[in-house]
């Protein structure tokens, strides 16, 4: 069995870029170390160091919509739920390489797998 390392998200909201165009799919790769100690030398970083999810988020998410490229400047424009979205995907794949959950209604009780990574399971 391969690992898998890559997985594909959908936004809650979506990036609007600069033509008013949505972009809701795309794709996050798992971290590397360098994924994750290559931040630490951006000067953003430095001077911020809530930057750092801004900059890790850039270097993992390959693909976003019809985005030629995801960079700082296309997280820096996500709404807050969907940088809380990703935080949340990013540690999740990176934990276990898993993007599904169990869950439980609230109403019926009923246990039932979730994938963080497509929307309705």
């Amino acid at each position: 069995m391969a690992l898998q390392t890559e997985f594909e998200f959908t936004l809650p909201k979506g990036y609007v870029d600069e033509h008013g165009n949505l972009h809701r799919s795309g794709v996050m790769r798992l971290a590397t170390a360098m994924d994750e100690i290559a931040p630490l030398r951006d000067p953003r970083v430095r001077a911020n160091e809530a930057y750092l999810v801004i900059i890790l988020l850039s270097r993992v998410i390959t693909k976003l919509g019809s985005l030629p490229d995801v960079n700082p400047h296309v997280i820096e424009g996500l709404f807050t739920a969907d940088l809380t979205y990703l935080q949340t995907f990013y540690q999740r794949i990176n934990g276990d390489g898993n993007s599904t959950i169990s869950v439980q209604c609230p109403h019926c009780g009923t246990e039932f797998e979730v994938d963080l990574g497509h929307p309705g399971g």
